[in-house]
């Protein structure tokens, strides 16, 4: 199976906080799963903790290499640039990851996160859809410590409304 590419500077276990969710289902594919977390404004419609989707630059509604967006989640106003898009095909894995922040540079409340998603098919008609966020910053550091973690939490919500999204759009 792939793995997530990690630019400098979000390493896993060398930033503030980490997470990782994943699942593995039957009956989709990459291609289903792929527009409903390529295009923004749709993952409301399946993950309650996503709001006010927009693009920069005239660009959109669907993410691509190094484009500019916003968007609002755990509480967070987010700015983000997307650091790598592969669409998946039938010999390679689809990569999205974006580099989202808050705050003013060099603020105490500063949060740098890079976002990254992994969906592949796998054989006997099945999906492995894996999500990782590296995180730096105070505020990384207080969700780090927070118990139930609401970063394994929402992205698990991301991860089965997706699944549901693509099952009901199947149906």
């Amino acid at each position: 199976m792939n793995a997530i590419h990690w630019p400098e500077g979000f390493v896993p276990g060398f930033t503030d906080n980490y997470c990782s969710n994943e699942v593995i289902v039957a009956g989709l594919t990459a291609e289903e799963i792929w527009p409903l977390l390529a295009t923004p404004s749709l993952w409301p419609t399946y993950y309650k903790n996503s709001a006010n989707a927009r693009f920069y630059d005239n660009k959109g509604p669907i993410l691509e290499q190094d484009v500019r967006f916003y968007f609002e989640t755990f509480g967070f106003p987010v700015e983000s640039r997307v650091t790598e898009y592969v669409a998946p095909s039938t010999d390679e894995a689809g990569r999205v990851s974006w580099h989202g922040w808050a705050g003013e540079e060099g603020a105490a409340d500063r949060l740098d996160v890079l976002h990254a998603w992994l969906v592949e098919n796998l054989p006997d008609n099945r999906v492995r859809i894996l999500t990782q966020e590296a995180q730096n910053g105070n505020p990384a550091k207080d969700l780090a410590k927070a118990h139930p973690n609401p970063m394994i939490n929402g992205h698990q919500d991301w991860l089965d409304g997706l699944v549901a999204a693509a099952r009901a759009k199947k149906a």
